[in-house]
């Protein structure tokens, strides 16, 4: 890494930290989890309340600040916010396979830090609730209602809860059942030229490939750059915690893609096969793609093609800056996140984005301690 990316990085930190008094000052007598931000205040989730898929993301900011500083004052706020997303429990039809987003990172890094025993058992409630929705014919169900037999390249990040999980059960029906997704994924998501598919449809009954759509990104056979962070870092992180190298070739390869697809950019666009105009910028993508080159490289233990991973890595998390708000007037970071291209959320805060440019940050300056 150079010295003027981990010097960024230690600046940025800083000013990070100062943004988040104003995001939890802004937070504090909400009865809902900020999603995004609009006239410098937070707005919930469109729907699902509670059990909007992100929610997770917000008391997991607060917990990595907290490993790194030590301060309570971000695990009173982490611990304030998980009170709310607990309750999401209580929604049970709305909850899915996002369940590893909102609890593993939330009150499983509290676990990690503190040892806390209710911790442990929530988590290890909400993995239970992902284990059940797997299919025997080697996938994980995303979403309810009609969808029997969709899977979505985003699970690959919610496998994390159940390689925890066998960790800490000695069970090891959690950690089969994730390396199975995975090599469904790598099998039937990756195409050859090394870009990921959004979503596959697979007949429910015997595993059968029915259908790729489209999906958040352009139109189907494009390229969503979000899935292909999901992709990278998703498929690094089977990797490290299954210890097979086939997953770690396969992380390589979408990022080898991505890298690509960027050329002498280093800030992703929605979809890297979208028409020229309009240019929509998706800093969620830049984000976890940048997160999943740092956890490549890591596993890598140095070398050229380490250094190639991280420095590609830091330029893009540097790059954001251009599209953070340090100000005091919104409570967000990252300003010019998308949701999906074909519809309306297009360049707005996410507290996703601004989780994973912490955790970037984190890893370039040697102060991440909380762990996919």
């Amino acid at each position: 890494m150079t010295d003027t990316a981990r010097t960024w990085a230690e600046d940025t930190l800083r000013k990070i930290e100062t943004k988040a008094d104003l995001m939890q000052d802004r937070a504090r007598e909400l009865d809902f989890i900020p999603y995004t931000a609009s006239h410098g205040q937070w707005v919930p989730g469109p729907f699902d309340g509670l059990a909007w898929w992100t929610n997770g993301f917000y008391p997991a900011f607060f917990w990595q600040l907290f490993a790194a500083t030590g301060s309570s004052a971000w695990s009173k706020e982490a611990l304030r916010a998980q009170a709310l997303l607990d309750q999401a429990f209580q929604d049970f039809p709305h909850l899915h396979h996002d369940v590893g987003f909102m609890w593993r990172i939330s009150t499983g890094f509290q676990y990690d830090l503190t040892g806390a025993k209710e911790a442990r058992e929530t988590t290890l409630y909400a993995a239970h609730l992902l284990l059940g929705r797997y299919n025997p014919n080697g996938f994980f169900r995303a979403w309810n209602e009609d969808k029997a037999g969709w899977a979505i390249i985003d699970c690959m990040m919610n496998l994390s809860i159940l390689y925890w999980a066998s960790r800490e059960t000695g069970d090891p029906r959690f950690q089969l059942a994730a390396a199975r997704h995975a090599e469904t994924a790598r099998q039937y998501f990756i195409r050859e030229n090394g870009s990921s598919e959004h979503i596959v449809i697979f007949d429910p009954l015997t595993g059968a490939v029915m259908d790729k759509p489209g999906g958040q990104g352009y139109a189907p056979g494009s390229e969503w750059t979000r899935g292909q962070g999901w992709a990278t870092y998703g498929f690094s992180l089977a990797a490290r915690h299954l210890g097979r190298a086939d997953f770690l070739e396969t992380a390589k390869r979408v990022a080898d893609h991505a890298i690509s697809r960027l050329g002498e950019k280093r800030l992703c666009e929605v979809d890297f096969l979208a028409p020229a105009s309009p240019v929509i910028y998706d800093d969620c993508a830049t984000a976890i793609l940048a997160c999943g080159m740092l956890d490549i490289a890591e596993q890598l233990h140095g070398g050229e093609e380490a250094a190639r991973y991280e420095d590609f890595a830091s330029q893009m998390l540097m790059a954001l800056d251009a599209h953070a708000d340090w100000s005091g007037n919104t409570p967000n970071i990252l300003t010019r996140c998308t949701g999906s291209y074909h519809t309306k959320d297009h360049e707005i805060p996410m507290i996703y984005g601004d989780y994973f440019f912490l955790e970037g940050v984190l890893r370039l300056s040697g102060k991440e301690r909380c762990r996919w």
